[in-house]
């Protein structure tokens, strides 16, 4: 299991100085809508400056027609500065095929993952979009993104393992809302502290809050790191 620490703060400098906090720890680092579209592409050379070997999941979720969710995953992964994106598994297996078709040939290509259900939602917000309960949808979009070649699916960590038996041990499931020593929710609603995800077989756990809210973050992740 791999710690993935969200960098959601309100500037560029208090996520830099974060992430110099922790510069020597073995982590991921996830970059979302706020940061890129503030501080584009620059801060991504300036995360990897801080330490190289610090893995960036760019977290966009794509979801559009396949050829522009194509072009934008093809620019992605030419930066040569991100490990992981996501895009959506809604937008539907051409789309994703179309995605994964455009960068195989691109060396050391990032992995893909597909987000299936959002934390946010709770099984009645889900249904009143998708008309179908959490667990059996998630499980769906997670077979129709293995049958499309992409790495693994973004859920929540109740969702985790019966993906995995849907599809593979290797799939990868990554998991936002995770409150490691049972923190509170805030707008998440599928959360899951640290023994539920190692029980269901989570690949990557995602942490914000819990870190850069905290007085201490670098003890926070060094806590992490020794229960992972």
């Amino acid at each position: 299991m791999k710690l993935c620490i969200s960098l959601d703060l309100p500037s560029a400098e208090e996520n830099l100085a974060l992430v110099k906090e922790i510069k020597d720890f073995d982590v991921w680092l996830k970059v979302g809508f706020r940061s890129y579209i503030r501080d584009g592409k620059s801060f991504l050379e300036d995360l990897k400056a801080i330490n190289p070997n610090f893995k960036i999941f760019l977290d966009l979720k794509l979801y559009d027609i396949p050829n522009t969710m194509a072009d934008a995953a093809e620019e992605i992964s030419s930066f040569g500065l991100v490990d992981m994106f996501n895009v959506h598994a809604s937008a539907g297996i051409n789309a994703m095929q179309t995605v994964m078709d455009r960068i195989k040939n691109i060396p050391n290509r990032p992995l893909v993952l597909a987000v299936t259900a959002l934390t946010s939602f709770d099984n009645a917000s889900f249904l009143a979009v998708y008309n179908e309960s959490i667990s059996t949808k998630a499980t769906q979009f997670a077979k129709d993104t293995f049958s499309s070649g992409v790495d693994g699916v973004v859920c929540s960590a109740f969702e985790s393992l019966d993906i995995k038996k849907n599809t593979s041990n290797n799939f990868i499931t990554l998991c936002p809302g995770i409150r490691p020593f049972g923190e509170d929710a805030g707008d998440q609603k599928r959360v899951a502290d640290i023994p539920f995800a190692k029980e269901n077989s989570v690949d990557f756990i995602v942490v914000g809050r819990p870190i850069y809210q905290d007085k201490n973050p670098k003890e926070v992740v060094k806590k992490i790191l020794k229960n992972i």
